[in-house]
């Protein structure tokens, strides 16, 4: 596995802190800020004095996590699951994670072959009840395919009922989804949805902040939220009690100033009850995919709506250039077709094609993918296709 994430030393450093502050930790977070990474491994690793804002107590036992890491370990495991570790600042960070201040990822594991930041950039959070009804289990997965169709990445937590109908919605659509996990990416969970993730690691993208092998908790579900609610432009929930996890997700979203949405449902079920409430104070009320992306899109200029700036072709990488020089210059091809051409697997196909619609240079016509006007500005400049 590559170091994705800036040189080895920081790599091997944030790894370790995943071993040793949870998901979310503020204070561990500010000292990260104030005085940098590298510092607060050192004090951890030498036993030192405990760094402020920590009871003896909690230092001790953060001590006593830090003298089980191994992040050579971590990264050994995860090289052999295919997984690397994208650290923040780096190309395939999201940026819109910093939002989060100090509660921001220490580094994200990431499972899957295409590229986070470029996804994220195009993507919309799809979540709701475990126990769903069969009606909220629909809503989801029509309007997942809606929004994969129409060029925009699911996001949702891989969990049983709204999150799974979501995932399948935009895989079934041949589209591109992304589950963030409240464990380890080599860990699947729902055990239950362990062929739906592995699909997913395939097609899209599995991310966590947690390193290989960690197990869910209830804390766990709930700051994993955070993550959801920022890596995306907005949060549609679908079916979610008055106490219910994906009001979380939204509240977050909130926050941090993304868009909130409701699908409505029966004014007698209580598993609409929180979505409803959601709905009396700013969410905004939406029935399917065209009107989830009438309203994110309008959020910068990546919208449907409007041309996003031209960015220079020699910023992709060698797969996305030759997946883009195997597009014709007239009309539309299937992503069979482009893989055959580029020489690579539809699903790798699928995935740099949806990293190319977040630059500006193809966009989806039914089951097929045709080159932006442009990307043929670009043709006629010097470049070459086929």
């Amino acid at each position: 596995m590559s170091a994705a994430g800036g040189t080895d030393d920081e790599l091997l450093g944030r790894i370790f802190l995943t071993r040793v502050l949870e998901p979310g930790d503020e204070t561990g977070g500010r000292w990260v800020r104030e005085l940098g990474w590298a510092a607060v491994v050192r004090r951890l690793r030498e036993r030192g004095e405990p760094l402020p804002g920590v009871s003896a107590k909690r230092w001790a036992g953060l001590l006593a996590r830090a003298g089980r890491a191994e992040p050579r370990g971590d990264l050994a495991v995860a090289r052999d699951t295919g997984v690397r570790f994208v650290c923040p600042g780096t190309v395939e960070w999201p940026g819109q994670l910093d939002d989060l201040g100090d509660a921001r990822p220490l580094g994200l594991w990431v499972r899957g072959g295409a590229d986070l930041r470029m996804w994220a950039l195009r993507s919309v959070a799809v979540v709701g009840a475990r126990a769903c009804t069969e009606y909220g289990a629909h809503m989801a997965a029509t309007l997942s395919a809606g929004l994969a169709e129409s060029g925009w990445v699911v996001v949702s937590g891989g969990a049983y009922g709204v999150d799974g109908a979501a995932h399948r919605g935009a895989l079934g659509s041949g589209g591109a989804t992304v589950a963030v996990l409240a464990c380890g990416v080599d860990r699947p969970y729902p055990r239950g949805h362990t062929g739906l993730i592995g699909r997913i690691a395939e097609q899209g993208l599995v991310v966590g902040e947690l390193p290989p092998g960690e197990h869910p908790t209830p804390s766990r579900f709930v700051l994993r939220n955070r993550v959801i609610a920022a890596l995306t432009r907005g949060t549609v929930v679908i079916e979610a009690a008055l106490r219910s996890g994906s009001l979380v997700t939204a509240r977050a979203a909130r926050r941090l100033g993304r868009h909130t949405m409701g699908v409505p449902g029966p004014a007698t079920s209580a598993l609409s009850a929180g979505v409803h409430e959601l709905l009396r104070q700013d969410a905004v009320l939406v029935t399917d995919a065209a009107e989830v992306v009438e309203l994110v899109g309008d959020m910068g200029e990546l919208a449907p709506e409007r041309r996003g700036p031209v960015l220079p072709r020699d910023l992709l990488n060698p797969a996305g250039q030759q997946v883009l020089a195997a597009l014709p210059a007239r009309g539309t091809a299937r992503p069979e077709e482009v893989a055959l051409a580029a020489q690579t697997t539809p699903d790798d196909a699928v995935a740099r094609l949806y990293e190319l619609r977040a630059l500006g240079y193809v966009e989806r016509h039914d089951d097929g993918w045709k080159l932006t006007r442009q990307a043929m500005i670009s043709v006629r400049d010097g470049s070459t296709h086929r």
